[in-house]
């Protein structure tokens, strides 16, 4: 699984017109299934989100984590975090997992991080979301788990 984690101080997810996603100071997280990513893959994902040190201390160095700070999490679906273009200027998405199973381990990641964090809220599942943050610092960290 792909993600890209931006540090926020506020962010939301607007569905036609609506507000469907909304979080104060936290994690904005746009979340990618690849082929082959399994429950587990998710699991890891999810716990180097909950533990990575991206966040200042009292001394201002990252040394707390979102769960450390009390922050939100904001989960957005992004199937385009598999494009592959070294083919040529049109990405190409096959990386990514098909829609059915992308659908199933997005949902799944979402519910193993209510289960493990207060503060989740979401996008919609393939809707053409706008999303609106103020990414703090910024602070925007990639990550990979295979």
């Amino acid at each position: 699984m792909k993600a890209v984690l931006q540090r926020v101080s506020e962010a939301r997810v607007e569905v036609g017109g609506n507000v469907v996603g909304r979080i104060g100071h936290g994690l904005l997280v746009l979340v990618c299934a690849e082929r082959g990513d399994t429950e587990a893959t998710g699991g890891r994902l999810l716990a180097k989100i909950l533990k990575l040190r991206i966040f200042s201390d009292d001394a201002g160095k990252m040394n707390r984590s979102v769960q450390d700070v009390g922050g939100g999490l904001l989960l957005v679906s992004q199937f385009t975090l598999a494009a592959d273009v070294s083919g040529g200027n049109r990405p190409s998405f096959t990386g990514a997992a098909p829609p059915d199973e992308g659908r199933r381990l997005y949902e799944l990641f979402v519910a193993q991080a209510r289960a493990a964090h207060s503060e989740v809220a979401t996008g919609i599942f393939a809707a053409d979301m706008k999303v609106h943050l103020v990414n703090d610092g910024p602070v925007t960290i990639p990550l990979q788990i295979s």
